[in-house]
């Protein structure tokens, strides 16, 4: 697959300058548009119209700095109705507006051409098995959240925190069906997986459809296939290492690709840094050659 992923960054780069078809680059990567656009982000560290937008303005300042257009002809060459619109987003990546860049030959930021290789970290292996679920619905309570990549989520241990004992026994009363117990739900409302991007973070149960409970949010989930992971290791650390390998190691060495849902967690309760054992569930769509 990373093969794949690679011709289409040549398909993205061959189109800087142009029109950018993200569901042709997707269709090259074999792969679905909310797919490409989760595992770019998941490998690159920045969602892809960041990545994009960088390249864009790498090429840009060197046609600024080079003189031979207009900076109005660079601003349309890089897809930009108006200068004032290019001045800003040349702003945002150099530090420095295009006029006076041109005029004092300012120091410019450049953003690298990317490409993706295999790397050998270890002999480690990843327990999962795939689960066709019917459809399901989730009860319990939500709060909006900053993703947090390493350490205890405040926010979310916020959330946590605020359920009480009424809350706890709702969730279990209505509880039916795997995976078992309280568990933690993210809901991602974007591509990006850049720490601070925000997320609809659950605490809840899974529920039989058209199961209610007063005082707990529904969220109701189609039927489709689930990716299983079974995990140990030191909370939160290897929860949130898990769910890196899972997006860099996992999707691309194998013929699935996420489909959206919510990305369901349990695990039994620690304190920090003590191992506990986890299992992540993660929507998937099997890809067909």
């Amino acid at each position: 697959m990373l093969d794949d992923l690679n011709r289409a960054l040549e398909y993205v780069e061959a189109h800087l300058d142009r029109e950018l078809d993200v569901a042709e680059a997707a269709r090259i990567a074999m792969t679905s548009e909310y797919h490409f656009r989760r595992l770019f982000s998941a490998l690159a560290g920045m969602p892809l119209s960041v990545y994009v937008r960088r390249r864009r303005m790498t090429l840009a300042g060197a046609e600024v700095i080079g003189g031979e257009r207009t900076l109005l002809d660079v601003a349309v060459r890089y897809g930009y109705g108006s200068g004032e619109a290019f001045a800003r987003a040349f702003r945002a990546v150099h530090g420095v507006g295009p006029g006076e860049a041109r005029r004092t030959g300012a120091v410019l930021t450049a953003q690298p051409r990317m490409s993706f290789r295999v790397v050998i970290e270890g002999s480690s292996t990843m327990r999962y098995r795939i689960v066709e679920k019917e459809a399901f619905r989730f009860l319990g309570r939500k709060a909006r959240i900053p993703l947090v990549h390493e350490g205890v989520n405040p926010a979310g241990a916020a959330l946590v925190a605020s359920l009480d004992e009424r809350a706890i026994g709702a969730m279990k009363g209505v509880a039916d069906g795997e995976p078992a117990g309280v568990l933690s739900a993210a809901v991602h409302l974007s591509d990006s997986r850049e720490e601070g991007t925000e997320l609809d973070y659950w605490i809840g149960v899974v529920a039989g459809p058209g199961a209610a409970a007063e005082g707990l949010e529904a969220l109701d989930v189609p039927a489709g296939t689930w990716a299983v992971f079974d995990d140990h290791g030191p909370y939160p650390s290897a929860l949130q290492e898990l769910w890196r390998a899972v997006f860099t190691q996992w999707f691309p060495s194998n013929p699935y690709a996420s489909r959206p849902g919510p990305e369901l967690l349990r695990t039994v309760p620690v304190e920090i840094g003590t191992d506990t054992d986890s299992q992540l569930w993660v929507p998937v769509e099997r890809i067909r050659p």
